[in-house]
């Protein structure tokens, strides 16, 4: 089983991240649609993952009394997205050198419009 979820909790054990899955439910008798979430600890080997990613995690054997998922992908970051902005207001890239302006090449007519039967009218408009 694979999820897709919110880090909503990090640093308070080493290796454990507290994801939090949204999902939509039906109300029995008013029929309105309620958003229920189901939080789930998972283990994060490296202790990348930052409050607000939002992650794919996948079940495996148990690695704790409650830990029973593992980090998959880190599919959205909004901390290292923020950084990556802020590194690239710092050092802008440089804009391209200008190169000497060339003159254009002469066009010339297609080879078809360049034979004088090509002007004249077609045979069957002219006047004989």
């Amino acid at each position: 089983m694979a999820f897709t979820g919110v880090v909503t909790k990090v640093g308070a054990m080493n290796k454990t991240a507290t994801v939090t899955i949204p999902r939509l439910v039906v109300h029995k008798r008013t029929g309105k649609l309620l958003e229920r979430s189901t939080k789930i600890l998972t283990h994060d080997e490296n202790n990348e993952l930052r409050i607000e990613d939002t992650v794919l995690i996948r079940h495996t054997r148990p690695i704790s009394a409650r830990k029973k998922f593992i980090l998959e992908k880190i599919l959205k970051s909004p901390t290292a997205e923020a950084a990556a902005r802020k590194a690239m207001h710092a050092n802008p890239p440089s804009p391209p050198a200008l190169l000497s302006p060339s003159p254009l090449p002469a066009l010339s007519p297609p080879a078809a419009l360049s034979s004088p039967a090509a002007l004249s009218p077609p045979a069957a408009l002219s006047p004989s």
